[in-house]
C-alpha cells in the first residue's frame, strides 16, 4: 500500500508541475518523515525547484499544494518549514486498503524485472569437500534474493557453477593417489563404499565429503612439507595432475569425475537442508570440451577485445586492453589483463567470459544436458556432452546476479568489461556482481565447537577459518549442533507435543535462526558466527520474529477464529477513525503502516541487491507487534467493535511477518 501511496502522490505532483509550470521531471523524491506528526509521506520537490523557477521553496510549495486538490487515499497536504510537501493519508482508507493487500508485490520494470529472464548463480562450491560455514552465507544470500527476485513476479533461472576440473579437484586426486597410495580401483571402491555406509548410517562422518575434507587439508600441508627437489616435484604433480583431469580420458580424469560428482551430490543434499534448490549445474569440464572458450576467444579476437602481446612482460600472451588505458605508439600496457599465456593455457578470466557469453546467450553454443538430482516436483539439470534431447531452456539470460565474495571482484569486472568491449553494452549493464565478505567464528564458538584457542586469541572479534588447514565448521555440522540446542529447549517447553512434532520444530527454528544470522548483515560485512547470539529469542534473531508469528497464531487459537475471519471481519465495521485518530492510537496506525512497508521493502532490496533491509524490515515489524501484545488486551478487550479492530491488526501483522519470513526462507513454526 506505501509504495502505491508514493506512485498515486507522485503522479499526482508531476501532473501539478506539468500544468503548472510546463515541467517534466523524472523522478520525484517522497520521504518517510520520521514522526507521523509529519505526515506519512514528504517531498522536498520546492527545494530542487527553486533556482529554476526563481522563486522561494516555501512559495513553490505552497502554489504546489493549492494545485494538487484531492488525490485519492489521502486526507489533505500541508506546506512545512522552508518548502516540505507533507501528505496526510486517509487512515481508514488506508487501513482497508492494506487489509486487502495480499501475496507478493510486482515490482516496476528494471533489470530482472517482470518480462525478463534473469539468472542468479549461487553457491559454486568446488566439489572436493565438504560444505562449510563460508559456503552458507553465499548460499543463504543467493537463494533469498532469488526468493526475493520471484515475489516480484520475475522469471528466475538458478546456477550453482561447478568447477570439477580445478586445482581443489586435482589435490583431492593428489591425496587420494600418493598419500593414500590407493589406485583407480580402489578409489572408485572407496567412493561407494563411503556411499553405501552414509546411506545406512545417516552419519556425515561416513559420507566421502567428509572424507575429503581431511584428505584436503593433509594434501596441502604435504605440498608444504616438501623442500628442494621434492617440493618441485609435489608442485609439478599437482599440474600433471590437473592437466590430466583438464584434458579427459584418463583414469586420473575419471577418478576426478568420479569424486566431484559424489561430493556435488552432497553439497545438494546439504542446501535442501535449509529449503535452497537449484535448476542447472553448469561444469567446468563441459566448458572446456564443448569449446566454449575457443568460441569466446574467436569473438574476443574479431572485436578487438584482445590483442596479441609481442613486447615486455606479458610477450607472447593474449592480453586485454584496460578501458581508458594510452601508451604511445610502440610502447606496451604492462598492467593489461593477460586471458592466454604465453603457453596457450586460458586464464579463468577467460573461461569466465566464455561462461557470460552462454548465460546471455551470445555465445552460438550451448551444453548438453541430464538430469542430475530430484526434488519434490522437478528434476535439477547437470551439464554433459550430448544428454537428453528434451530439457528445460537455461541460458539466453536478459539479467544476471552472480554471488561470488569480494575477493573476485576484479575478476567479475574484467568479464564486464570484455563484454562492453565486445559491444554488448545492455547485457554489461545487466551484469550484478552480488559480493560479500567472509563468515568468520567467534573465540567462544570456535571453543564449542572443540578447536584450541590462544589465550591470545580469546578477545579478538573473530577467528578466520581455512578449508585448507582444516579449520572450520561443515556446514552439516553446524546445522545438526543448532538443530540439537534447539530441541533442548523445544522438548522442555512443548510436552504434549510428540517426538516427530518437537523435531520439526526445532529444525524451523534453527535453519530460521542461523538464515536470519547470515541475512541481517549487510553484504559487505564481516560475519563472526556465534552459537548463542544466533539462537537467542531475544534481539535481532530468526526465533525473535518466528515467535511473534507465535504468538499472533495464540491470539486467534485462544480466541476461536481465525486471522482471514478476523480481516474479513474489519469490512464490517462502519466506523475505524475512532480507532485512528486519538493520541494513544498512533502507534496502532504506525503498526499499519509498518506493515505496509512490503512493497517499499521489495523494492529497496532488488534495486541494492542487498536482502539484510527486508531482514531488518522483519525484525522491526516483529518489536512493533510485541510492543502492540503487551500495550492492548486484545482478547479481554470490552468493545467489540474495538475489539474486532485489534483482532484485524494481529491479522495484518502475522500475514506480512510469515511472507516477511517465506521470503527470507525461514518458515513459521506453529509453536515454540
Amino acid at each position: 500500500m506505501y509504495l502505491e501511496m508514493q506512485q498515486r502522490l507522485g503522479n499526482a505532483l508531476r501532473g501539478v508541475l506539468k500544468e503548472k509550470y510546463d515541467l517534466e521531471p523524472g523522478n520525484i523524491a517522497l520521504e518517510i518523515p520520521p514522526d507521523l506528526q509529519l505526515g506519512e509521506l514528504a517531498t522536498p520537490v520546492a527545494f530542487e525547484l527553486a533556482r529554476k523557477l526563481r522563486k522561494a521553496p516555501k512559495i513553490i510549495a505552497q502554489e504546489m499544494v493549492a494545485a494538487l486538490g484531492a488525490v485519492e487515499g489521502f486526507a489533505g497536504f500541508e506546506v512545512a518549514g522552508a518548502g516540505y510537501i507533507n501528505a496526510r493519508l486517509d487512515r481508514a482508507a488506508g487501513v482497508r486498503a492494506i487489509a486487502r493487500s495480499e501475496g507478493s508485490h510486482v515490482a516496476e520494470s528494471r533489470p530482472g524485472a517482470p518480462g525478463v529472464h534473469a539468472l542468479v548463480e549461487h553457491t559454486s562450491i568446488n566439489p572436493n569437500k565438504a560444505a562449510h560455514i563460508g559456503h552458507l552465507r553465499n548460499a543463504i544470500l543467493g537463494d533469498t534474493f532469488v526468493r526475493l527476485l520471484r515475489a516480484a513476479g520475475q522469471k528466475v533461472d538458478v546456477q550453482n557453477y561447478i568447477d570439477n576440473t580445478g586445482v581443489q579437484v586435482a589435490d583431492v586426486v593428489v591425496g587420494f593417489l600418493h598419500l593414500e597410495g590407493k589406485t583407480p580401483g580402489e578409489v572408485r571402491m572407496l567412493v561407494a563404499e563411503r556411499e553405501r555406509a552414509f546411506a545406512a548410517s545417516g552419519r556425515f562422518e561416513d559420507a566421502i565429503d567428509y572424507f575429503c575434507w581431511d584428505l584436503y587439508a593433509r594434501t596441502s600441508q604435504w605440498y608444504g612439507d616438501g623442500t628442494g627437489q621434492a617440493a618441485k616435484e609435489r608442485k609439478l604433480l599437482r599440474y600433471e595432475t590437473l592437466h590430466a583431469i583438464e584434458h579427459g580420458g584418463s583414469e586420473t580424469a575419471e577418478i576426478a569425475e568420479l569424486i566431484s560428482t559424489a561430493v556435488l551430490k552432497r553439497h545438494l543434499e546439504t542446501m535442501l537442508r535449509l529449503g535452497i534448490e537449484y535448476d542447472f549445474l553448469p561444469r567446468e569440464s563441459e566448458i572446456l570440451h564443448l569449446k566454449f572458450w575457443e568460441a569466446a576467444f574467436e569473438q574476443l579476437k574479431k572485436t578487438g577485445v584482445l590483442y596479441f602481446e609481442n613486447e615486455g612482460k606479458n610477450k607472447g600472451c593474449w592480453v586485454m586492453t584496460r578501458p581508458g588505458a594510452e601508451t604511445a605508439e610502440g610502447e606496451t600496457d604492462e598492467d593489461a589483463k593477460v586471458i592466454v599465456r604465453s603457453n596457450g593455457t586460458v586464464t579463468y578470466v577467460g573461461k569466465d567470459i566464455a561462461y557470460h557469453l552462454w548465460k546471455f546467450g551470445l555465445l552460438g553454443k550451448d551444453f548438453g544436458y541430464k538430469p542430475f538430482f530430484t526434488y519434490g516436483d522437478r528434476e535439477c539439470w547437470i551439464s554433459c556432452e550430448g544428454g537428453e534431447r528434451e530439457h528445460p531452456q537455461f541460458g539466453g539470460a536478459q539479467a544476471i546476479y552472480n554471488v561470488i565474495d569480494t575477493r573476485q571482484s576484479d575478476p567479475q569486472a574484467n568479464v564486464i568489461q570484455a563484454l562492453r568491449g565486445m559491444g554488448h553494452a545492455e547485457q554489461a549493464d545487466r551484469y550484478t556482481h552480488f559480493s560479500y565478505e567472509m563468515v568468520a567464528l567467534t573465540p567462544r564458538c570456535a571453543m564449542e565447537l572443540g578447536y584450541d584457542v590462544p589465550e591470545e586469541d580469546r578477545t579478538r572479534p573473530y577467528i578466520e577459518v581455512s578449508g585448507r588447514k582444516g579449520f572450520g565448521v561443515k556446514a552439516d555440522d553446524l546445522i545438526d549442533k543448532l538443530i540439537a540446542a534447539t530441541l533442548e529447549e523445544v522438548n522442555k517447553r512443548q510436552t504434549g507435543r510428540d517426538a516427530a512434532e518437537r523435531q520439526k520444530i526445532a529444525e524451523q527454528i534453527a535453519i530460521g535462526a542461523l538464515r536470519y544470522f547470515m541475512l541481517k548483515y549487510t553484504r559487505n560485512s564481516v560475519i563472526a558466527f556465534d552459537f548463542k547470539d544466533a539462537l537467542s529469542f531475544e534481539g535481532e534473531t530468526g526465533p525473535y520474529i518466528q515467535y511473534a508469528v507465535v504468538r499472533a497464531r495464540n491470539i486467534f487459537r485462544k480466541g476461536e477464529t481465525t486471522a482471514e475471519a478476523a480481516l474479513a471481519a474489519l469490512a464490517e465495521l462502519a466506523r475505524l477513525d475512532e480507532f485512528l485518530s486519538g493520541p494513544e492510537d498512533e502507534d496502532l496506525w504506525a503498526l499499519w503502516l509498518r506493515a505496509a512497508r512490503r512493497g517499499l521493502v521489495l523494492e529497496q532490496c532488488l534495486a541494492t541487491s542487498e536482502p539484510a533491509y527486508l531482514a531488518k524490515h522483519a525484525f522491526q515489524l516483529a518489536q512493533e507487534f510485541n510492543n502492540f501484545y503487551h500495550r492492548h488486551h486484545i482478547l479481554t478487550e470490552e468493545n467489540p467493535a474495538r475489539k474486532r479492530f485489534l483482532l484485524a491488526t494481529a491479522a495484518v501483522v502475522m500475514r506480512e511477518l510469515q511472507l516477511a519470513l517465506s521470503w527470507l526462507g525461514i518458515e513459521s513454526p506453529e509453536a515454540m
